[in-house]
């Protein structure tokens, strides 16, 4: 089952203003005008983003007291993570993307971004809802979304769990999905040139790496930087890297690769949802050649489920926090 399709849902609309001056702005714009496109986002960046606004920090700055408060903030609230960006309004999505890839501009840092909003993202079933109503509305979403980061650099994880299982699918839903993540490919290509967008693949135990290869060819990996693995999982670094691996020798071309390390420090134990016993693992590094990033965020909830069964998917629980600092 999928590790992601209950994973957080983090409204767009928690990226925060940008607050800046009027100096800062245009020396932001001019920078922009500036910006060759096509650039590595790496080279062009000092590390990467920590973001203000989403939830461990949040809850953090709203409870500074709490016993727990310390631990998190040093441990979660204070690293670099992706910000998950699903389905809402076209000027919202905009004005979010906008502000939170400015935001890492002026600091100088690189932005991580999930775009999550497929239309039946969760055919297979899940604790979590949404995705775009209709492929045209979906390719309008990404559009926008594309072009609020412009040339801005970034890195975007694209469509966690896409392909990972299309056992409940039609062959006209795989048709369409592979269809459209080769339009958002192509789309990101075109609208953000210093953005590497790399597809989801799955995870080590969930589909073939001969299989995720062909499925990534058909949904366009060739106009994107590489493909992700582990998003939201809990399996351990080696093992992901020795599927992404696979995954890159059964393309037969060149790509990287990204591996979601934010949960994974004592591997996985076969559950996907609130599994107990997980640990924190290596922060986000910044290596060009395989990126170990924190794409989920730890702390935040997969559903109503395993050690949270009262936690919906997307909120944030410090308790959940506590146990994945300890290892518990």
């Amino acid at each position: 089952m999928a590790s992601v399709v209950a994973a957080q849902l983090l409204s767009v609309g928690t990226a925060g203003p940008v607050r800046e001056t009027v100096a800062d702005t245009q020396a932001v714009v001019d920078a922009e005008v500036a910006l060759q496109t096509g650039g590595n986002p790496l080279s062009m960046t000092d590390g990467l983003f920590v973001d203000p606004q989403l939830p461990a920090a949040r809850w953090v700055a709203a409870n500074p007291s709490e016993t727990r408060a310390a631990a998190i903030r040093t441990a979660i609230s204070r690293q670099p993570m992706a910000h998950w960006f699903t389905g809402t309004s076209d000027a919202d999505l905009g004005k979010a993307v906008t502000n939170y890839t400015r935001s890492a501009r002026i600091a100088g840092k690189l932005p991580v971004l999930v775009a999550y909003n497929l239309p039946g993202r969760d055919a297979c079933g899940a604790q979590s809802a949404g995705g775009a109503a209709s492929s045209a509305s979906y390719q309008k979403w990404i559009s926008t979304f594309a072009t609020a980061i412009g040339t801005r650099p970034a890195i975007v994880i694209l469509e966690p769990d896409a392909l990972g299982d299309f056992s409940c699918m039609t062959t006209t839903q795989i048709t369409t999905r592979l269809s459209l993540l080769n339009a958002a490919t192509r789309t990101l290509a075109a609208k953000a040139p210093n953005t590497w967008t790399y597809i989801d693949a799955g995870h080590a135990n969930w589909t073939g790496p001969a299989t995720m290869a062909e499925r990534l060819l058909s949904a366009g990996v060739a106009q994107a930087h590489g493909f992700a693995v582990n998003v939201s999982n809990f399996i351990g670094t080696t093992e992901s890297q020795r599927y992404a691996q696979q995954v890159k020798t059964a393309l037969h071309r060149s790509a990287g690769y990204v591996i979601d390390t934010s949960r994974n420090g004592n591997g996985s134990n076969g559950q996907w949802c609130n599994p107990g016993g997980r640990k924190l693992g290596k922060r986000s590094t910044a290596n060009p050649a395989a990126l170990q990033l924190w794409i989920s965020n730890p702390g935040n909830s997969d559903g109503k489920c395993g050690v949270a069964p009262t936690t919906k998917a997307g909120v944030f629980n410090p308790a959940l926090a506590q146990r994945l600092i300890a290892g518990k």
